[in-house]
């Protein structure tokens, strides 16, 4: 299972459902018929990670920026 599924906020829940849906059937489970629901399901927490990433790092860099502006308003007073 993947680690993204157990979050509270579940983003990609339709596909989720879907893969649940494929894997009551063992036979299509065992073959390879859900293969089509798993790469749906992997594509769409891919980009949730690829957005949450984006957005951490864009929240990193205003952090970083604020702490070397206050080192240099620090060093500035010296």
């Amino acid at each position: 299972m993947h680690p993204q599924l157990s979050d509270k906020r579940i983003v990609c829940r339709e596909f989720i459902q879907a893969l649940d849906a494929c894997h009551v059937n063992s036979w299509a489970r065992l073959t390879g018929g859900c293969n089509q629901e798993k790469d749906s399901l992997n594509k769409c927490l891919r980009k949730e990670r690829i957005e949450r990433s984006t957005r951490n790092r864009a929240q990193a860099k205003e952090k970083r920026l604020k702490t070397e502006q206050a080192w240099r308003e620090l060093h500035q007073d010296d």
